[in-house]
């Protein structure tokens, strides 16, 4: 199921789904607490890739180094 398919509607029943069962007094609360993981987990996603960009610069720089030795 794709979130764009969910459109303006669904998200408002699932905001008031939302708003019964946690109260008002809650929201706040729940929602920095969604923002911490969702940064936490960008954070983190950002890392592996950058790691991955770097194993891959090493492997051409070994790549390349080895071409030149062989010359």
């Amino acid at each position: 199921m794709n979130l764009a398919a969910i459109g303006v509607p669904g998200l408002i029943i699932i905001l008031v789904i939302i708003l019964i069962l946690f109260g008002p007094r809650k929201l706040p609360e729940i929602g920095s607490a969604v923002g911490k993981t969702l940064s936490e987990f960008k954070k983190s996603a950002k890392d592996i890739m950058d790691d991955d960009d770097d194993e891959s610069k090493k492997i051409e720089v070994q790549k390349a180094e080895t071409k030149e030795q062989v010359k």
